[in-house]
């Protein structure tokens, strides 16, 4: 009799736990992230496959020898002209890279939809006491 009750109550608690992850996993994220380009995805591609972080920071990670590129884009003294004259010419400490004009407009993609993500450093950031931080999103 006991053993029959056992099998009822794992049942029960199989069966909640099935509902439970139904209802949890087939909801959509609160915070999804904006759907990348194909243009930005190749772009993302270049930016691995040239180590450009080992220079340059998304987000404030990365390397130190560069700036942060993660507002470039939307920089009012910056934008896209800026970004592709640096990757035509290089820089001083900057290497010329010798990249077409298809993989600069895809570098630009990338670094355009970064910018859309939101800001950095974000200076609207509130710390709480329990250590949430709430930022502002673009």
């Amino acid at each position: 009799m006991n053993r029959a009750r056992n099998i009822k109550v794992l049942i029960v608690l199989l069966g909640v736990f099935i509902v439970y992850n139904l209802i949890i996993y087939s909801q959509k994220s609160a915070s999804s992230a904006p759907i990348m380009s194909s243009n930005a995805i190749e772009g993302e591609k270049l930016w691995q496959d040239n180590n450009c972080t080992s220079c340059h920071q998304l987000y404030g990670l990365g390397g130190y020898l560069g700036p942060d590129l993660t507002n470039v884009i939307s920089h009012p003294q910056k934008g896209d002209a800026y970004v592709e004259a640096f990757l035509n010419s290089g820089e001083s400490t900057m290497p010329k890279f010798n990249f077409t004009e298809e993989e600069k407009e895809k570098l630009v993609a990338f670094l355009a939809h970064v910018d859309k993500t939101g800001f950095y450093p974000n200076r609207e950031a509130v710390f709480s006491a329990d250590g949430w931080v709430s930022i502002k999103y673009k």
